[in-house]
């Protein structure tokens, strides 16, 4: 039997909106799952709202309604929200369902046949005034490390420290105020330290996680596995232990069965399978592959392989981790408006652009992601709208147009063809990234063969030929539109939309990973006419960007920077020209030899006429060795070879490959000049400040070599 795939991320939980950080997971395994199923496989994709626990249940009492209802409406939110980000689940469920307490049930009836479960009698914090036994997150105090107060009963924020409720100075209840007490109270344990050899086997297991986290938790091995508390006290919201007065299954215990239960409801309403076994069981022939961050490893390499083998149940082969998502350089903050709910963003921008830039930054390791706003922007629109948008306008507009919607037969030979034909080589680089999850490498590769595309249209120029010679403007146009249906194929996974958007307009069928396998050129039915072409996504403009922080009101303005007595948050910056050494060049500003503040001197028009300024495109830009500040680009002028430009700029373009297919303002007519052993002609305009505040001075939708007035 062929195998099965089984992808899960992990459950949201089910006390407030879904963010920008939690996105960062979902669209990962979204495009690994579409990129499985664009490859043929049988692939099927869960997910599940995480309803138990403390919180929800206070919460929901807080404002009225039964916990039920209170975690119903986060249910229909996240599935909006999901669905709105392009992620497609086969089957979203909850933990509190029948199907959840069937398998919690199930599972715990054969942890205890299995001589698994213990009984302890442990000491707890107590509020006496809501009668109720507290969580550590439901304990405040003063930290026994610095002192901060205000701190959670089982860590510092301030320091990181980590501690037992009873190490706090002047604990409180954190729903009341009042000072808790200590009672005891009879737990139920899973003895997670008879498993110590097995779980350490499954560690070597290769693929089942990444390496350097294998490595990591070893040390609750050195220092000895803790067996697991997985009861709770009431008044809990969750399901009851058989059995047991009072008891409920602790919220990890019941919410990783969420995949299971899930599995099970899909398989009675879809009856492709019989129930959950067909995935779930012991020897099933499936693979099952966790998404998960890097917070919740221990639960899910450890403790849940184990409660899963002794309960007679298939083990995950693979557990993919991601790191954190901070936002300008910082950890997310409701207070500086950087938790961005999902909604707050799909209200201003496409899907699109973010499942994109989280594709071009994302690895197979669990290094934290950066979502900083210029960067977003500038990748964004330099390669998906300047680079991709641009090579589907350049082929399709001319061939919907002048040309009638037809394309050219294939060429038996010709720099067109082996345009296509090379690009087709590069499929499986693609293939190979997308299945180690090492997306960003995906993404540059894809973005090479566009930019490489763009090259050919501007050395072939078939705008120019199309009254002299059409069926050659034709014929290379043709070519483009191939290597943008296959650029489409390629991107489909991390952009949908923008592909299904492409297909349509170039009048063919979706092209997947399963058909380039054998795929040859050209690729495209030649016979077919093409759609209406009209652009694929407009460019991202920063106001709008900017505008999905949103610093919630009565928050405290950041203090003002200070400078030579000026408030720099206030002070107008010159606009500035800088030369390749990143000098300003056409007017003096602090730092430039000129009094603060002083005026430019004047010039006669005559002097400014003798600047040349052309319309550019980036072909290509690279780091310049041993030169912090410089980027090497090449740069398309219309000339038929791109110019080489040297330009201090790096500063303000970390990423340098992210620039090809940005359009620029280039100053012409400067003499050659030789810097760090480089050949520069001519000289890029920007906007700002210096440094990292520099933003590319962009000529509007015209074609290289096009006169700046």
């Amino acid at each position: 039997m062929a195998e099965r795939t089984l992808v899960t991320s992990a459950l949201p939980y089910a006390n407030g909106a879904v963010h920008l950080g939690h996105a960062v997971e979902y669209i990962q395994t979204d495009i690994y799952v579409r990129f499985l199923r664009s490859c043929g496989q049988d692939v099927v994709y869960f997910c599940a709202d995480d309803t138990h626990g403390t919180p929800i249940e206070i919460n929901a009492a807080k404002q009225g309604i039964p916990p039920e209802q209170f975690v119903a409406r986060f249910h229909d939110e996240h599935q909006r929200d999901f669905r709105d980000f392009d992620i497609r689940f086969d089957y979203f469920h909850s933990t509190n369902s029948p199907e959840n307490r069937h398998y919690a049930e199930l599972i715990y009836g054969r942890l205890k046949d299995a001589g698994d479960i213990d009984r302890r009698d442990i000491e707890q914090t107590y509020c006496e005034k809501d009668k109720r036994f507290l969580p550590d997150r439901f304990i405040r105090g003063t930290c026994p490390n610095c002192r901060s107060t205000d701190q959670y009963g089982d860590a510092c924020e301030k320091c990181g420290k980590t501690y037992n409720p009873t190490d706090l100075i002047d604990p409180r209840c954190a729903l009341c105020g009042t000072p808790p007490v200590r009672r005891n109270s009879v737990h139920l344990f899973f003895k997670l330290s008879r498993h110590a050899d097995f779980l350490q086997e499954v560690l070597k297991r290769p693929g089942f996680i990444h390496p350097g986290l294998a490595t990591q938790l070893q040390g609750f091995f050195e220092k000895g596995l803790a067996d697991w508390d997985i009861s709770r006290d009431g008044p809990y919201f969750g399901f009851a232990i058989p059995g047991e007065t009072d008891k409920f299954f602790y919220v990890w215990l019941d919410a990783p069965i969420g995949y299971i239960a899930t599995t099970e409801k899909w398989a009675k309403e879809s009856g492709r399978v019989p129930d959950a076994l067909a995935y779930w069981g012991k020897d099933a022939p499936t693979r099952i592959v966790h998404f998960i961050g890097k917070d919740i490893v221990y639960f899910h390499a450890l403790f849940w392989p184990a409660v899963l083998k002794v309960a007679g149940f298939h083990i995950p082969n693979e557990i993919k981790v991601h790191g954190h998502l901070t936002v300008n350089g910082e950890k997310m903050s409701k207070s500086r408006g950087t938790m961005v709910a999902a909604r707050d963003y799909l209200d201003l921008l496409d899907p699109s652009y973010l499942r994109y830039f989280y594709a071009a930054n994302l690895g197979a390791g669990v290094e934290d992601l950066d979502l900083n706003l210029k960067d977003f922007r500038l990748r964004v629109n330099g390669e998906l709208v300047n680079n991709v948008g641009n090579l589907a306008n350049r082929a399709l507009s001319l061939l919907a147009g002048p040309l009638e919607k037809k394309l050219a037969p294939g060429r038996a030979e010709g720099a067109g063809r082996k345009l296509v034909e090379d690009a087709l080589a590069r499929v499986p680089e693609v293939r190979e990234a997308f299945e180690k999850l090492e997306y960003r490498h995906a993404i540059k590769v894809i973005t090479e063969i566009a930019s490489t595309a763009n090259a050919f249209l501007q050395t072939a120029a078939p705008w120019a030929l199309v009254k002299k010679d059409a069926e050659a403007a034709r014929a290379d146009l043709s070519d483009a539109a191939d290597v943008a249906y296959l650029v489409g194929a390629l991107l489909a996974p991390v952009t949908p939309r923008v592909s299904e958007k492409l297909f349509t307009q170039l009048g063919a069928e979706p092209l997947t990973f399963q058909a380039l396998a054998t795929a040859k050129y050209p690729l495209l039915d030649r016979t077919r006419p093409l759609g209406t072409p009209e652009p694929l996504l407009p460019r991202l403009e920063e106001e709008r960007v900017n505008a999905i922080i949103k610093v919630p009101a009565g928050t405290p303005a950041a203090e003002p920077a200070k400078a030579g007595g000026k408030d720099k948050k206030t002070e107008k910056k010159p606009v500035e020209a800088k030369s390749p050494e990143g000098q300003p060049t056409t007017q003096a500003s602090p730092g430039a030899g000129a009094a603060e503040g002083a005026p430019a001197a004047d010039i006669e028009y005559a002097d400014f006429a003798k600047v040349v300024l052309k319309a550019g495109r980036i072909v290509a830009a690279e780091k310049v060795k041993n030169a912090d500040k410089l980027l090497k680009l090449d740069v398309d002028l219309g000339e038929g070879t791109p110019r080489t430009i040297v330009s201090g700029i790096a500063e303000a373009y970390p990423a340098p490959e992210a620039l090809a297919g940005r359009r620029v303002v280039v100053v012409a007519n400067l003499k050659p000049r030789k810097l760090k052993g480089i050949e520069s002609r001519g000289m890029l305009l920007t906007a700002g400040s210096g440094g990292k505040d520099l933003s590319l001075l962009e000529p509007g939708d015209v074609p290289p070599g096009a006169d700046v007035k």
